[in-house]
């Protein structure tokens, strides 16, 4: 069982660490908790799932100070009236309160900025009295920066600390030294109520920014989501009425007028128009839509008008499993967080400890604790651990939006580290490079067989008309052409991809690749004999005698040389794997412009490829349309479905492409390397920041201003580095 839930009260990346823990105590409970998305993903086992409730696992984050709430699905009709598309005015209000808090605290801070300006100018320390800095400090400390009073007693209490602890008892330093100095007159010393005032304020002036950029990278997500309306046109005895979303049921008739966008998924009973279906798949040309066709929740009516009979509503749509699979990929964890996690873990007791030890080397080397004491502060401050804890998922939450944006749905943000690795990458022939839309382009009788062309076709599509391959349903199509009827076949066995067979008047037929029939037993002699090359031969056999061929053809996609050559840039060695024979597959892939080629695989044939190149440490990826290419694509590192939107596409590989257009292949493998290239420059940011940081302040080279600054300020650069992903185009195709 899997429980999400929303989280509120986290400052920073400890924090996050802290709530893991806790939770992970739990027996049965494997939790991942996301600061940046400030949610957690909790997997609970079949053996706990009795006793460990979401009700459990909120009380367990509220003991640990923080606040928590089951995410709400809003395409789950039960929480229709719970779900808020207001989310963006929300988001707005408290973005608005946050800036009016900031305000009054940026004009608190105001004469203390005019104070250091004089200072700078020659002027003494105290230009103004210690009781008007006492005034305009203690509001700022005590009521705009209880927050961090609140935060930072909650984390000692649960026994963890966190960047509360670290600004609460920094200002608290500042604070306390200079009301000391205030109230009883200390020989040589100044009071520090601007540092304690200038910092919280630069502090909120950091997680403001921050909260901006953080909404700004969650855009894609919150844009599909937006894309489904909430009223539709139901369609009842020839009258349109509007009614709420919520109302409608697969099978309900309904209306979509030219402009409108499509309410749920359906299918086109009446009308033809062309539909803009870009958010969805990224394609960016509206799309010809007749009767018959499918259209989808959050596409686009560009033309005329619609009639539709509804086939999935609420959460079964796809652009409802689109979004579940976006969020659930920017709140997954990519391996190369670990290290982060791990000192984030401990990062705040380890500053403490610096502080402290800088504190007391200070004081005894300068002779002049008051300064020690701000060295000490400095070093909290700036070693405030924000930047570490959204430096990947910041680059995550981008990126994936990013390429759902262009069409491409990533399981988890492992598949999407491991796609930057790629440097072998192995496609399917039929429905992969080709359309998948083949025709029968001959039929040969085998010269001992007394059978005719129709009956020949007729048993062949008996044989294949339960098969989901595109040519078994090309057979079947032919035939149901010609007007044949089929006859019908018992004792049905399907063989893995390579073939059928049956029984028909008592007699064993099979029908298949000439492989296939070979393992049988079969002579395929005069088959392989025909002059027709780039045609696929599909051979059929009564007992244990060939009867004749069927010459299938199909067109490779427009998109497969272009495709070629960009892996070729990225430094991918294509291969071409399929069941078909040497000639037709060759003919393909001299068209796509594929050097490796392997003829008359197997699906297990296909898995042990990919398996004989991962053992030469080849990082091998898999694009295949998921049903015979099965096996390969799970052995694969890294696999892709191409998809035309069905719902079970979604499952079906790490990364599933959305429309049937090769480039995206390759615009997935340049996302990868784009995103895990930014969370390696955030990560290096973070680090060095507080590498170079932390003994700077120690040092006194930074004042507790400037390090609450440069604090304030790092965490805003991750993020912002991270929405420079939003700029990304696709490699494959010309920028507009």
């Amino acid at each position: 069982m899997v429980i999400d839930l929303d989280i509120s009260g986290m400052t920073c990346a400890a924090c996050a660490a802290r709530i893991e823990k806790v939770l992970n105590r739990l027996d049965g409970v494997s939790a991942h908790v996301n600061f940046a998305t400030e949610s957690a993903h909790i997997d609970v086992a079949e053996n706990a799932v009795d006793f460990i409730t979401a009700d459990t696992l909120i009380a367990t984050i509220q003991r640990a100070g923080f606040d928590a709430k089951p995410t709400v699905d809003p395409f789950l009709e039960a929480n229709a009236d719970d779900f808020s598309r207001d989310d963006e005015e929300k988001l707005s209000a408290r973005l608005k309160r946050e800036r009016t808090i900031l305000v009054v605290a940026a004009l608190l801070c105001l004469p203390f900025l005019w104070q250091m300006v004089l200072m700078l100018a020659g002027h003494g320390h105290d230009v103004l009295p210690s009781w008007i800095q006492f005034l305009l400090a203690a509001p700022i400390q005590f009521v705009i920066g209880a927050r961090f009073y609140k935060g930072a007693w909650h984390a000692l209490r649960s026994g963890a600390a966190n960047m509360d602890v670290l600004v609460a008892l920094g200002t608290s330093c500042a604070f306390l030294l200079s009301l000391a100095v205030w109230l009883w007159p200390l020989p040589d010393q100044h009071v520090y109520f601007e540092a304690s005032a200038i910092i919280i304020t630069l502090v909120l002036f950091g997680k403001w920014l921050e909260a901006r950029a953080r909404a700004r990278a969650s855009t894609a997500l919150k844009s599909l989501m937006a894309l489904q309306p909430n009223t539709v046109l139901r369609l009842s005895n020839g009258t349109a009425e509007c009614v709420p979303l919520t109302q409608i049921r697969p099978g309900d008739a309904y209306l979509v007028r030219a402009g409108d966008t499509v309410p749920v998924d359906g299918m086109i009973t009446a009308g033809f128009s062309a539909l803009n279906e870009a958010m969805l798949t990224g394609e960016s040309l509206p799309v010809d839509k007749s009767i018959g066709d499918t259209v989808f929740a959050g596409a686009v009516n560009t033309s005329g008008a619609l009639e539709c009979v509804a086939t999935a509503v609420g959460h079964t749509t796809l652009l409802a499993g689109i979004v579940r699979q976006v969020a659930q990929a920017q709140s997954s964890r990519a391996p190369i967080q670990r290290l982060a996690d791990r000192v984030a873990a401990v990062f705040v007791p380890v500053v403490l400890g610096i502080a402290v030890l800088a504190l007391i080397v200070n004081g005894f080397v300068l002779g002049d604790w008051a300064q020690a004491l701000l060295r000490a502060t400095a070093v909290l401050v700036i070693a405030c651990p924000c930047a570490l804890g959204l430096a990947t998922p910041a680059a995550l939450i981008v990126g994936v939006g990013r390429t759902a944006q262009a069409g491409i749905l990533i399981k988890n943000a492992e598949a999407l580290e491991r796609a930057e690795r790629i440097d072998t990458l192995l496609f399917d022939k039929t429905g992969t490079l080709t359309t998948g839309a083949p025709h029968l382009v001959a039929l040969h009788l085998h010269p001992s067989s007394s059978l005719d062309e129709n009956t020949l076709l007729s048993v062949a599509a008996a044989l294949e008309q339960g098969v989901n391959h595109p040519l078994a349903q090309t057979l079947v199509a032919a035939a149901q052409a010609r007007g044949l009827a089929l006859p019908s076949v018992t004792d049905v066995r399907q063989h893995s991809g390579l073939g059928v067979s049956a029984t028909l008047n008592d007699e064993t037929w099979r029908i298949g690749s000439p492989a296939f029939l070979q393992t049988q037993g079969i002579d395929i002699a005069v088959v392989e004999s025909l002059s027709d090359t780039s045609a696929t031969r599909v051979v059929i056999a009564r007992d244990m005698q060939c009867q004749g061929a069927l010459l299938l053809a199909d067109t490779i996609r427009s998109s497969a040389a272009p495709t070629m050559i960009t892996l070729r840039a990225q430094r991918i060695t294509p291969y071409l794997v399929t069941g078909d024979h040497e000639l037709a597959a060759q003919s393909i892939a001299k068209l796509a412009g594929i050097d490796e080629v392997r003829t008359q695989q197997s699906p297990q044939d296909k898995r042990a490829l990919v398996i004989a190149l991962q053992k030469k440490h080849r990082v091998v990826g898999m694009v295949g349309d998921g049903v015979n290419d099965a096996p390969a694509l799970a052995q694969a590192d890294v696999s892709f479905a191409m998809g035309t939107g069905s719902g079970s596409a979604l499952a079906a590989a790490d990364m599933t492409l959305l429309r049937n257009d090769l480039t995206m292949v390759a615009d997935a493998i340049d996302l990868s390397r784009a995103t895990l290239r930014k969370i390696r420059q955030n990560l290096f940011f973070a680090f060095v920041y507080n590498v170079l940081g932390i003994p700077l302040a120690a040092f006194g080279f930074l004042s507790p201003v400037l390090a609450g600054a440069a604090m304030a300020l790092s965490s805003v650069s991750v993020v912002t580095n991270a929405l420079l992903l939003k700029r990304w185009r696709s490699c494959a195709k010309p920028i507009q």
